[in-house]
């Protein structure tokens, strides 16, 4: 009996020490986390925005060139050169894709997109997040909607060419930013009009 007891102290006094532990460094890693994510998007609107930056000058550069507005509980951002930048998110093919859309000031043509998180196939839909496909985006018109098409076949300047074995994922793709555009582009205009 007295073996039992003992062992029934051990174990809350070893829970309790690491129970302790873990607060501890949930505590001092949380603003870590929280810092590094606001970071990464801060990059990830630089980025779209075609605005040059280092990792080291993150934050002054983003502080100098752009500022951040809302409309309606919309959060999007203004460049100096008034090109404008909202996040987008939809479901993916396998999960989540969250990034970064970047606007022309003519509110028709996009600027650049990056991708922030994205869970799709390695090798396959993760292709979308890869420079290359990504700078195909430039200077597209988004106003008429983002149609995709064949690998090599894209000639008018609304369409984007799929991922070779990744149809379902480029298809997901081209659908969240055409959501989020349509969704997002009435609060920025009003916001800029004003």
């Amino acid at each position: 009996m007295k073996d039992k007891i003992l062992m029934i102290v051990f174990v809350l006094v070893l829970g309790s020490i690491l129970t302790a532990a873990l607060v501890a460094v949930n505590f001092y890693t949380t603003p870590v986390i929280e810092k590094n994510e606001e970071i990464a998007t801060k990059s990830s609107i630089l980025k779209a925005l075609n605005i040059s930056f280092n990792q080291d000058n993150v934050e002054e550069i983003f502080a100098e060139n752009v500022e951040e507005k809302q409309q309606d509980g919309t959060t999007y951002y203004v460049a100096k050169d008034s090109n404008i930048a909202f996040p987008y998110s939809g479901p993916g093919l396998w999960g989540p894709i969250e990034g970064i859309i970047a606007i022309q000031p003519d509110f028709e043509r996009l600027k650049g997109i990056t991708i922030i998180r994205q869970e799709e196939t390695p090798g396959l839909g993760s292709r979308i997040g890869e420079a290359p496909y990504l700078a195909q985006f430039e200077g597209k018109r988004f106003s008429d909607g983002l149609k995709l098409v064949q690998p090599g076949r894209s000639i008018r300047d609304n369409q984007i060419d799929s991922i070779t074995g990744a149809t379902m994922t480029s298809n997901a793709f081209i659908a969240i930013l055409n959501d989020n555009l349509q969704e997002v582009m009435p609060a920025v205009k009003q916001g800029e009009s004003q």
